[in-house]
C-alpha cells in the first residue's frame, strides 16, 4: 500500500512540473519568444496541452473572466498539493495504527 501511495505521490509531483512548464511555455509563446511554427516546439506544446487540458478545462469553466489572466494552473497546483497532503496524512495515520 505504501509503495502505491508513493508512486501516486511522485506522479502528482511530476504533473505539477508539467503544469508549470505549460504555464511558462504559454508566456513564451504569447510574447513571441518561442515560435510555434517550429515542428519540435509545436510537438512539445501539443503534447503538454494534451496532458494538462483535461484537468484545466473544468477549472476554467467555473472561473470568472479575469481579462486574459488564467489562474487555473495555480488552482490545479493547489488541488494537487491538497491531495498530496491528504496522502501523507493518511500514510502517517496508518503507520501510527489509527
Amino acid at each position: 500500500m505504501h509503495a502505491l501511495v508513493y508512486v501516486i505521490y511522485q506522479a502528482l509531483e511530476l504533473y505539477k512540473w508539467v503544469i508549470i512548464v505549460v504555464a511558462i511555455m504559454s508566456w513564451l509563446i504569447a510574447f513571441d519568444v518561442v515560435n510555434t511554427r517550429n515542428d519540435l516546439v509545436r510537438s512539445i506544446w501539443n503534447a503538454l496541452n494534451a496532458l494538462t487540458e483535461p484537468a484545466l478545462r473544468p477549472i476554467r469553466r467555473f472561473m470568472p473572466n479575469l481579462g486574459g489572466l488564467d489562474i487555473s494552473p495555480v488552482i490545479l497546483i493547489f488541488v494537487i498539493l491538497f491531495i498530496q497532503q491528504l496522502m501523507v496524512d493518511s500514510l502517517r495515520g496508518s503507520m501510527m495504527g489509527f
